[in-house]
């Protein structure tokens, strides 16, 4: 007895503790709450008129076709009374269980509790039969608009995905198991997880996805050698070692996205598209962007062209001795190598012989997942931030690309980080997910306004830099890589817009899996597949359905058609080598390793 007396002892004097460091975390959360600026409120939300559009195309239906809402409503009725009726009855029974029926099957309720506890059980059926019927309901109003439906549907989502039974401790039963096995120790260190994640983000809650201590760009990650040869204000040009004898003629210049780091091409030997290319025997230049301060607030689209396309283009000319490069642009940087090809061909300049497009959109006509955040409210909410800040900070593109997977990338990790005191993982793909880069003003909304609302590229109506741009002027030969599972550039969106380029020779690929997977997708990992159809005239639903699907990566298929276009092989050109460009620093530089956080305040 004594034995059980002491165990008790340690065990609330544990929890005593615990609770102390409780009040002193509290203190620094208050003190990290207070240091948060406030951001628009049309980024946290719709106009409320949309939710007052709502309620009137409930209500219009309501008095027009009274039988469809009391359908749905008897539905609902049945279905919460039969499953209360349900756990009474075994309960009645004097049985401590769930009904037969556990309901059905949600991974965030994969513990075994959820089915088999009556109260767990109760909980997460009548929260799945709620989320039923209000998606229902959002679908089957009629007096609302297709545009408006989607954006209804969407922040309704998000709200019944915010409710979920899992993001509350005392309907979480991992949580609470946790929480007893470590007498409250579990609960301390969430708690320090998330006082730690305030202070990081002054004040603004961005769940911290990987464990950062355990990179160190260069170090771990980001480590194909090369030297840094060039360096303006808009980016640091990074030529990489051979690793060949002799290289191809015809140099590549990659343009990666600057809303993240370049380094997701080089995240670690197996799977580094950089290494692979150098590989294959090609010089390959690629573009490091610098992360913005507010000093950037009237950098435009017609800056990155200028200070960055044009003269990576003209560097590595210089340095390989060519008259041509092959250029490679991804996402957002594909979306501005087709601008820039259409700037060049009004100018009659030839120096790219071929692009490479990675998952990037020239036509916006479907705005997709992203239809939410690209209505009015929310993009005057974007205006009215960047008017008072000069830039759009990391944080609010990457708080809208989490909300697309909102379970995956919010709710789940803040789970386990907050509820359950687990450190986050040593993930190197979520270590870049959260490293990313702020925004310049007038880029952006250019970017914004200009492409993604008005469309004015793919109309051949875009103004730039003297010249009216139409993405109908790309007509070199180009290849185009879109993956299935793509929820930031929809493959069927990207296809349109290549069926617009007038390009003779062109080739569409689809790679399964999504943005960043199914790019960065290495041959020796036999991991996804990928689709090619010849017939780029065909609506993409027919263009699929003749595909035929490839077993591996589609990285092996580019290069060979690649090689066709970069000339006779020549001795390797060592990084520095030339007196115009010698090596400033190695990679992978200096500007990869601002951190937006810094870049803020």
């Amino acid at each position: 007895m004594a034995m059980k007396d002491d165990d008790a002892g340690a065990s609330r004097a544990r929890l005593d503790a615990n609770m102390a460091r409780v009040e002193e975390l509290s203190q620094r959360l208050v003190a990290a709450l207070s240091n948060r600026k406030p951001t628009p409120t049309a980024l946290s939300g719709p106009d409320t008129s949309l939710y007052a559009k709502a309620a009137q195309a409930y209500w219009h239906d309501w008095m027009h076709n009274p039988a469809k809402i009391i359908e749905q409503q008897v539905q609902y009725w049945g279905k919460t009374v039969t499953h209360f009726v349900e756990a009474q009855q075994v309960l009645a029974q004097g049985k401590l269980a769930a009904p037969e029926d556990p309901g059905p099957k949600d991974k965030r309720f994969a513990n075994p509790l959820w089915d088999e506890h009556p109260y767990f059980n109760f909980i997460k059926q009548q929260y799945l039969i709620n989320a039923e019927a209000i998606a229902t309901a959002v679908e089957q109003m009629d007096d609302l608009d297709p545009l408006e439906r989607r954006r209804v549907s969407y922040f309704a989502k998000q709200i019944v995905d915010m409710v979920a039974p899992t993001n509350f401790l005392a309907t979480n039963p991992d949580a609470l198991m946790k929480a007893i096995e470590t007498d409250g120790e579990s609960l301390v260190k969430g708690l320090e997880n998330l006082v730690g994640d305030l202070e990081a983000n002054n004040g603004e809650l961005i769940v911290r996805l990987a464990d950062e201590s355990a990179f160190e760009i260069g170090r771990n990650i980001a480590t194909a050698a090369g030297e840094v040869i060039y360096r303006n204000r808009m980016m640091e040009v990074i030529q990489y070692a051979p690793t060949t004898g002799t290289v191809h003629e015809t140099p590549i210049v990659l343009f990666p996205p600057w809303i993240n780091k370049f380094y997701i091409l080089d995240l670690k030997p197996d799977n580094s598209l950089i290494r692979w290319i150098v590989d294959q025997g090609y010089t390959l230049f690629v573009v490091s962007w610098i992360n913005p301060d507010n000093g950037y607030a009237d950098t435009g689209l017609e800056d990155y062209i200028q200070d960055g396309y044009l003269k990576a283009i003209e560097i590595a000319k210089e340095v390989c001795g060519t008259k041509q490069i092959n250029a490679v642009g991804y996402c957002i940087a594909g979306t501005t190598l087709a601008l820039t090809l259409s700037l060049l061909k009004k100018r009659g300049d030839k120096s790219v012989k071929s692009a490479t497009f990675f998952t990037a959109l020239t036509d916006f006509s479907d705005q997709g997942e992203f239809t939410p955040f690209l209505q009015e409210d929310f993009a005057s909410g974007i205006e009215s931030e960047i008017n008072a800040e000069g830039i759009l900070p990391s944080f609010i593109m990457a708080r809208t690309f989490s909300f697309l997977r909102s379970n995956d990338l919010i709710y789940g990790p803040a789970i386990k980080s907050y509820m359950m005191g687990e450190t986050p993982p040593a993930f190197d793909l979520l270590y870049w997910n959260g490293d990313g880069a702020n925004l310049p003003g007038k880029m952006f909304m250019q970017y914004l306004r200009g492409l993604c609302q008005d469309n004015a590229f793919a109309e051949g109506r875009f103004e730039l830099m003297g010249e009216v741009l139409d993405v109908a002027d790309v007509d070199i030969p180009l290849i185009s890589v879109a993956t299935e599972g793509d929820h930031i550039a929809a493959w069927k969106d990207v296809y349109r817009g290549v069926q617009m380029m007038k390009s003779r020779s062109k080739t569409f690929i689809v790679g399964q899996s999504g943005h960043i997977a199914g790019i960065v997708n290495p041959p020796t990992k036999n991991k996804y597949g990928h689709y090619t159809n010849e017939d780029l005239s065909l609506s993409p639903a027919e263009w699929l359905e003749g595909a035929e699907r490839h077993q591996g990566s589609w990285w092996p298929r580019w290069e060979a058609w690649l090689k066709k276009r970069a000339g006779k092989q020549v001795e390797a050109r060592e990084p520095g080598a030339d007196s115009r460009y010698p090596a400033l620093c190695p990679a992978p530089g200096t500007y990869v390793k601002l951190k937006a956080a810094q870049q803020n305040h």
